[in-house]
C-alpha cells in the first residue's frame, strides 16, 4: 500500500461510529413512533380513536349555579343569557366534584370573545360583531365590557 493511504483507520473508526449512530436511531425510532404513523400524511388514524376515549365530562349550568349564583344572576341580565358557562370556560366536571384541586379555566381574552364576536358576513346582521382593529385596538375585551353581562360598562 503506498503511504497515502496507511493511516486510514480512523477513518474506518469514524464510518463506524457513524454507522452505529444510524443503528441506533433507527432502533430507537421504530420503538417510539406508532406503527400506524404516516398512513394519513403525517398523522396517524389511531389518533381519532384515541381522542375519542377521552370524553369530556361536562357538570352543567346548574353544577355552576351551585356555588356561583351571583356569576349567573348578574349573567341574567345579559345578553349571554343563553351562553352555557362550559361553552367559554370548558368542561367543568371534575371542578365542580371537586372545586379546591380540580380550578376552572379563566378564558383567553380576546381571543375567546373573538370566536363568536369576530365580524363575518355569514352572520346574522343583528349579532353584535367587531373588527377587533377598529373596535379596541390592543385594549382586551374586558376593559369595557364585564364578560358575564357584556354591555359596555
Amino acid at each position: 500500500m503506498s503511504d497515502r493511504y496507511r493511516d486510514y483507520a480512523h477513518l474506518v473508526r469514524l464510518a463506524l461510529l457513524f454507522l452505529a449512530g444510524i443503528v441506533v436511531f433507527l432502533v430507537v425510532r421504530a420503538a417510539l413512533v406508532p406503527k400506524d404513523f404516516g398512513a394519513l400524511g403525517h398523522y396517524r388514524p389511531g389518533a381519532l380513536d384515541d381522542n375519542r376515549e377521552r370524553k369530556p365530562s361536562f357538570a352543567g349550568q346548574a353544577a355552576c349555579a351551585e356555588c356561583h349564583d351571583d356569576v349567573l344572576a348578574a349573567k341574567s341580565k345579559g345578553k349571554h343569557v343563553t351562553v352555557h358557562c362550559e361553552a367559554c370556560h370548558g368542561a367543568l366536571a371534575s371542578h365542580a366534584a371537586d372545586p379546591t384541586t380540580a380550578a376552572a379555566s379563566k378564558p383567553v381574552v380576546p381571543a375567546l370573545c373573538l370566536v363568536c364576536h369576530l365580524k363575518n358576513a355569514a352572520k346574522p346582521s343583528k349579532f353584535p360583531q367587531v373588527d377587533p382593529d377598529d373596535h379596541a385596538g390592543t385594549e382586551p375585551c374586558n376593559t369595557c365590557h364585564a364578560p358575564h353581562s357584556p354591555a359596555v360598562s
